[in-house]
């Protein structure tokens, strides 16, 4: 092996250029793989990252109005959600793992002891909390003992905290939220979100439920304590696992069609509202977890797109090597017929120049691989945008460069190892550049 590595050495230094310009092919083919596999991976995982400051598949559920009759009752009936109807989904969804009543008030006056701010406020159950993602750098969140108490403490977004007390410790302070005192519990950290569904976390404010309901009950005609502005669910993850699954299958979502979760909250709240379990238009959701698979998508096929071309430029690096190596043969004719007269076997010929493809797939897929690394870890070093994580390689990507790299090597190097292991002795001999 020794011997055959030195020969295969010889042979690739006594045409450098040639040898070089082969390899480029290659080199850049790699390093294609390893840079589009991590663009698309980081592309991914940032964007993922965004849509999750909004909350991980969850169903924002809201009043509506029915097009349909039910019961004598005419369509356009407005149905307007309560805390019973948490209640209902809590005890009796299959599909719902957690469920929380949401009241929102806009245009509260917020005024701390060194500056004064119109905000939106929402009071929540503490598990609301996990469900949206909303998660603090000071303080604490709210807790069950908070809303079983009806305490006034308040976690303020990350611009609203700013805004009132700049870049003061407000923890443990109070605030007057018109004309009411709350004490400052925490404050979110900063969220790169970009969408809502009643305005960005970083300027709302959040307090237990059943403070809101005491100090901030909803308004309006025929409204009562009970009523909540909207309801937040969150589905189990198999759930959604499941509507990736039909996506993968069938390649789209039949919006024609009430989904499993959607179904199960028309069909409970239906037996309390009066109206048609079949009536879509009877209340107003929106189920994120359809943009996450949407994107999923996206990316996949995109990634497809990306490894696609890819494996084309590496097959044409491929295609070059074993030109290169057609001519390698062609020239050392007269070498083959010395060596096989003087006893070399055709394997033996075969493996030389097998070995020398090879070497040469396998050394600038390596150069490639390196290269295609050390480009990430560089614009890893770069001040990043957002919905970017930065250039992820995986090992996944790694393997699945090393592993097309060597069949292409493979097939580059069979193909003239075999032409030259071919050739009759006496007539390479006799042959004649």
């Amino acid at each position: 092996m020794g011997e055959l590595f030195t020969q295969t050495w010889s042979n690739l230094m006594a045409h450098k250029l040639r040898s070089f310009l082969t390899m480029f092919g290659i080199i850049w083919g790699v390093i294609s793989i390893v840079l589009l596999s991590a663009l698309s991976t980081g592309f991914q995982q940032g964007n993922m990252y965004v849509l999750k400051e909004l909350g991980k598949n969850i169903i924002i559920i809201r009043n509506g109005r029915t097009s349909a009759q039910a019961g004598g009752e005419r369509a356009g009936k407005l149905i307007r959600l309560d805390i019973n109807d948490v209640y209902a989904l809590k005890e009796k969804a299959k599909l719902l793992e957690h469920v929380t009543p949401e009241l929102m008030r806009g245009g509260v006056s917020a005024k701390s002891a060194f500056n004064a701010s119109s905000t939106q406020m929402s009071g929540v159950w503490p598990i609301y909390q996990n469900i949206r993602t909303i998660e603090v750098d000071r303080g604490r969140l709210i807790n069950e003992q908070d809303n079983l108490e009806a305490r006034r403490v308040v976690v303020i977004g990350f611009e609203m905290y700013k805004q009132l007390f700049a870049d003061r410790d407000a923890i443990g302070q109070q605030i007057q939220l018109n004309g009411i005192p709350y004490t400052v519990i925490g404050r979110v950290r900063k969220k790169e979100q970009d969408s809502n569904y009643t305005g960005a976390d970083n300027n709302r404010l959040f307090m237990p439920y059943e403070a809101m309901r005491k100090d901030f009950p909803m308004t309006g005609d025929n409204v009562t304590s009970d009523h909540v502005s909207a309801i937040i669910a969150a589905p189990y993850e198999r759930i959604a696992d499941e509507l990736n699954r039909i996506v993968e299958r069938e390649g789209k979502i039949n919006f024609e069609k009430i989904g499993p979760v959607e179904s199960e909250v028309l069909s409970i709240t239906a037996a309390r509202h009066g109206f048609d379990p079949r009536d879509r238009e009877a209340l107003s959701m929106w189920n994120t977890a359809l943009e996450t698979v949407f994107f999923n998508k996206m990316i996949s096929s995109m990634r497809e797109f990306f490894i696609a071309v890819s494996i084309i430029t590496l097959a044409l690096g491929g295609i070059g090597v074993m030109n290169i190596m057609l001519i390698s043969v062609k020239e050392r004719t007269r070498e083959i017929g010395v060596r096989k007269a003087l006893g070399a076997t055709s394997r033996n010929v075969q493996w030389q120049f097998f070995s020398e493809g090879l070497f040469l797939t396998l050394l600038s897929g390596t150069i490639g691989l390196g290269a295609g690394v050390g480009l990430c870890k560089l614009v890893n070093l770069l001040p990043l945008p957002a919905r970017f994580s930065g250039m992820i390689i995986t090992w996944q990507t790694a393997a699945f460069a090393v592993g097309v790299l060597a069949l292409i090597g493979i097939v580059a190097a069979t193909y003239p190892a075999r032409r030259a292991a071919d050739l009759p002795p006496i007539e390479a001999l006799r042959y004649e550049m």
